[in-house]
């Protein structure tokens, strides 16, 4: 069974809502996501969702024209948050590859910046769906550029730098799935010897420090 998503009006750190409104397009949006995540794109559907906040289906269209309204809402928050998250981090000031991967890493232990099964769910939509399969295309290129550029920087030759990023981001996209029943120290513990990996380079005792603080405070 799906947990429903918090929902504005319960929320007491949300300023209340005025009038007749009982829902907001975030709370669509929020439940929208959560249909996604758990069912896959069929299980998008207004009535449900509706059901599932308690409200008419008729404040649906305050904010979405149709359901196709809502699935392009749902896309452009992935590209605005998974997309955006990841190249950020590969953006990221890092004075050495270890410590710009480490920046990456981040993706994958805080669901703040990037949501794991939310990718899952787009790929799986984009399975059977051309439009979010060219979207989809797109968000990934975007993320192998961010992480080839990472890797030039720190002055690997184009094609190595090409490669390493797409080793990194397909073994990164596969990792969750592979749902290895890791505990957080045991995930740590691999850290340095994936860097290795990674980058062909030993990750400084602080930069893995610095790692580490960072996953423990996100999980705790």
């Amino acid at each position: 069974m799906m947990g429903a998503p918090l929902l504005h009006r319960d929320d007491p750190d949300k300023d209340p809502l005025i009038g007749n409104v009982k829902v907001t397009r975030q709370d669509w949006l929020n439940a929208a996501l959560a249909a996604l995540k758990q069912g896959g794109v069929e299980t998008v559907k207004v009535a449900d969702l509706a059901a599932r906040m308690q409200v008419s289906r008729s404040s649906f269209y305050w904010y979405f024209k149709n359901r196709t309204d809502l699935l392009d809402a749902l896309l452009q928050h992935w590209q605005d948050t998974n997309t955006v998250a990841l190249v950020q981090q590969a953006d990221a000031p890092a004075r050495t590859i270890t410590e710009a991967c480490c920046n990456v890493f981040h993706c994958n232990i805080d669901a703040r910046l990037f949501d794991n099964r939310l990718d899952f769910a787009i790929r799986d939509w984009a399975r059977r769906s051309e439009r979010v399969n060219a979207v989809l295309k797109a968000g990934d290129a975007a993320r192998l550029d961010a992480l080839t550029a990472m890797f030039e920087r720190h002055d690997y030759p184009p094609l190595e730098a090409t490669a390493r990023a797409r080793v990194i981001y397909y073994m990164q996209l596969g990792y969750d799935d592979a749902d290895l029943g890791e505990t957080l120290e045991q995930r740590l513990s691999m850290v340095p010897g994936y860097l290795v990996a990674f980058t062909g380079r030993t990750a400084s005792a602080e930069e893995i420090a610095a790692f580490n603080d960072f996953a423990r405070a996100v999980t705790r």
